[in-house]
């Protein structure tokens, strides 16, 4: 038997997929800028500055590896409900919100159905698009980077089955309004609200869910709780659809390490939420700073991060400075965000050592 070349095996829209822009890790920034890991200012990945709970990493450490996680999500269902005040069987946990995001995918989405997205936005959504083979209708936002729900409608076709939108936004930081929501789930369409920086915001349609079967509300223990290395998200929504997609997840997806984490740092909520405030007043700290240097223009956040536009052509120029001085931002070279690029608030002595960079540089 003749061996076949193994592209022609793989799924044809695959071959030449355009892959998620991911961020490098500390390991190579630190090669990059030619300093030690310790030295890096790392502000391009919206992670938490003071990290997880001392709770969480000692739960962490006593974790059974030899044995399975529960398929059945019982503990971390149970301790997501007492903390949202929603129901157990209302929630699904996933390998991080990602893992959710492909899971809807999956289960909504057959090849060449379409999905609408608000750009600029997060990318794991287009990615996943991409992935399973859909159509990506964009509907762009406006010069202020809110949505237009008039423009949705006339973007609907018979294949349209996903509505992707971010409150807070990621990376302009803005929020979607209520109405705004209601208006897309008239459409009758899967409206998936992902709420992924709901802390730092403290805004929500959760209590939508149980109105609106096509409601579904994603969230992370990635920024607030400072879990992005154990990839801990969950989500929200009609027990119907959760039913689905507790019937479609690998039964073992969230490890041991994972779901210790993610009881213990909801029990030690108050001392995350702690440091949620200190972010959130540093958040605003960064914002009156940038919004007194020449040529930086801040957009206003309700996430833990701040979006800053520049003159035309000096988003990229400014970006690799930074980067040679170790401080690492996260740019948008080949999109409408060409001249801006993303700052996550970090402590005040970051803060203090990026702003002197900046003037330098300026």
């Amino acid at each position: 038997m003749t061996l076949k070349k193994i592209e022609n095996l793989v799924r044809a829209h695959l071959v030449d997929v355009e892959t998620y822009d991911a961020m490098d890790a500390p390991e190579a920034l630190a090669k990059r800028a030619g300093i030690s890991e310790d030295q890096i200012i790392k502000l391009n990945g919206n992670e938490n500055p003071y990290g997880g709970s001392p709770d969480a990493v000692a739960a962490v450490a006593q974790v059974p590896l030899h044995i399975y996680p529960d398929p059945n999500q019982l503990r971390m269902r149970e301790a997501l409900a007492s903390y949202t005040a929603a129901q157990p069987e209302n929630i699904v946990v996933g390998a991080g919100a990602d893992e959710l995001i492909d899971l809807l995918f999956r289960l909504f989405i057959s090849p060449g159905d379409r999905i609408l997205d608000f750009e600029p936005t997060f990318g794991m959504y287009s990615f996943c698009a991409r992935v399973s083979g859909a159509e990506i209708e964009y509907v762009q936002r406006d010069s202020r980077f809110q949505i237009d729900v008039s423009r949705v409608t006339e973007k609907i076709t018979n294949n349209t089955k996903l509505i992707f939108v971010t409150s807070p936004n990621n990376p302009t930081g803005n929020i979607v309004d209520e109405d705004q929501v209601l208006q897309l789930l008239e459409t009758g369409l899967v409206i998936v609200v992902d709420e992924a920086y709901f802390e730092f915001s403290q805004t929500t349609v959760q209590h939508l869910v149980e109105r609106f079967e096509n409601l579904i509300i994603l969230r992370t223990l990635s920024k607030w709780a400072g879990l992005a290395g154990l990839r801990v998200g969950y989500g929200i929504m009609h027990s119907k659809v959760a039913k689905y997609l507790m019937g479609i997840k690998p039964p073992y997806n969230v490890n041991v390490a994972g779901e210790a984490a993610l009881i213990a740092s909801l029990k030690d909520s108050e001392y995350l939420l702690r440091n949620v405030e200190k972010i959130i007043h540093e958040r605003e700290r960064l914002f009156s700073i940038l919004d007194r240097i020449a040529g930086v223009k801040p957009w206003p956040s309700k996430g833990n991060y701040i979006l800053c536009e520049f003159g035309e052509n000096e988003s990229e120029r400014i970006y690799q400075e930074l980067a040679s001085k170790g401080i690492f931002v996260r740019n948008f070279p080949s999109s409408r965000l060409r001249d801006c690029f993303r700052i996550a608030v970090g402590k005040p002595e970051e803060t203090d050592a990026l702003i002197k960079a900046l003037k330098e540089i300026i």
